[in-house]
């Protein structure tokens, strides 16, 4: 009896080192696509200048913030593409690939010219960069929440699943971290400016060949082992599941304009509109959003506990309600404590959706088209409205009207909310074999 009693601990044991190592391979990896993507955001204060004429520091930022969202135009592609392949070949090649090619981006922002030496050949080849990273970026999300969805047992799905949120977001405090080193003890601020911001670009290549190594020596999903002989997928296969889709991108819409809002540009609109100088805007960024991914596994068992839908539905109500208080509050705020603590309940809310919304959207799908069902419609959402909400806050900002974009992220989180509640919850109705 007891023989069998230990084979069995045993056994127990390596499946959770079997899924550990598993979900570190493509955490690993996703962080350091993220990384590379976020880089180009948090460094944009300092290289605009170097790719543009001089003009006023608003209208820099509008045009880096114009082929930041570019590159979120390449996404759908990348998620088609990539959701293909991982459905069609597996989720670990899917990934590996995608992760090459972001390394390939990176070390064309690093090496390009500035717009004084190459004219306009300089952001052109920005740009060229930026759309190979969107593609990347736009198959990343889906084959990645697919993987560690299908790698986690059932009853700590939220749980495994939410750590793709803390390696994106740990992409982001990455290069905040970096930045902080280069502003703090590395480079003095004409540094920066004239070519210091080159350095994480390069960081961001190493990181990414590191990450495709990492990649080639994860386990395929059983899932996808399950179902390796009928390569139906594609999106003709797709089309069969408008619900599903449709509900991926109501899912998506408030959520992701909230995320970005909250995290990528808040670095900007605290240095823009809160007019903190540019070290302590980047400060406050990097402890905000490390709290923020300590709390994701939280939330994630959280919703192993009570389901995925009270959380949605949480995050629906008080980002309706306290969206604009929040953004109005630090518009008009002096004080960094309660400019901090504002961040901080801004994430806490977002939580509600970046922890899970990964494994809602892959419990949606069968196997068979799970990566692309997961990714197209996602990728196609968040290029529409995540990847232009920056560049529509400081439009705003730029015609002297910037409280209208608080009541733009309000409304979308306010249509979101209402397929909340319409919406089953996923934890019962899992299309993901275990």
């Amino acid at each position: 009896m007891h023989p069998t009693e230990n084979d069995f601990t045993a056994k127990e044991i390596d499946d959770v080192k079997y899924r550990l190592k598993s979900i570190f391979g493509g955490s690993v990896g996703n962080l350091v696509e993220w990384y590379d993507w976020y880089t180009y955001s948090a460094f944009a204060l300092y290289f605009s200048p170097v790719f543009f004429p001089n003009s006023n520091p608003t209208a820099q930022l509008l045009n880096t913030a114009g082929i930041f969202a570019v590159g979120f135009l390449m996404r759908p592609i990348g998620g088609w593409l990539f959701g293909s392949i991982a459905d069609k070949k597996g989720r670990k090649k899917s990934m590996a690939l995608s992760v090459f090619i972001m390394a390939i981006g990176s070390l064309i922002i690093g090496l390009t010219p500035g717009y004084k030496q190459i004219g306009i050949f300089a952001p052109l080849l920005l740009v060229f960069a930026r759309l190979i990273q969107g593609l990347s970026t736009g198959g990343e999300y889906g084959t990645s929440a697919t993987y560690l969805s299908e790698m986690a047992t059932k009853k700590h799905r939220g749980f495994y699943s939410s750590f793709q949120y803390v390696t994106l977001i740990g992409g982001q405090l990455l290069a905040l971290g970096i930045q902080l080193i280069l502003q703090n003890w590395l480079l003095t601020p004409s540094e920066l400016h004239a070519w210091g911001w080159r350095i994480p670009f390069f960081i961001g290549a190493i990181l990414s060949f590191i990450a495709l190594y990492l990649r080639r020596h994860i386990d395929e999903t059983s899932a996808f082992k399950r179902n390796k002989e009928d390569k139906k997928g594609g999106i003709a296969v797709l089309m069969k599941y408008p619900k599903e889709v449709f509900t991926v991108v109501g899912l998506t819409l408030g959520g992701t304009i909230a995320f970005y809002t909250f995290s990528t540009y808040m670095q900007k609109f605290l240095v823009n509109t809160v007019h903190l100088s540019k070290e302590t805007s980047t400060t406050l960024s990097f402890v905000s959003l490390l709290v923020f991914a300590i709390m994701q596994p939280l939330f994630g068992l959280l919703s192993d506990k009570i389901g995925r839908k009270p959380l949605l539905i949480g995050f629906g109500v008080l980002g309706t309600l306290c969206t604009v208080p929040i953004l109005t509050g630090l518009a008009n705020e002096t004080n960094t404590t309660i400019i901090f603590l504002l961040m901080i309940a801004a994430l806490i809310i977002v939580s509600g959706y970046t922890s899970i919304n990964a494994v809602v959207k892959a419990e949606l799908f069968p196997a068979e088209i799970r990566a692309l069902g997961v990714g197209l419609p996602y990728a196609l959402t968040v290029a529409i409205f995540g990847g232009t909400a920056e560049y529509l806050a400081l439009w705003f900002k730029n015609i002297g009207h910037e409280n209208y974009f608080y009541w733009y992220v309000t409304g979308c989180i306010l249509i979101s909310l209402i397929l909340y509640t319409t919406m089953k919850d996923t934890k019962h109705h899992s299309k993901i074999e275990d």
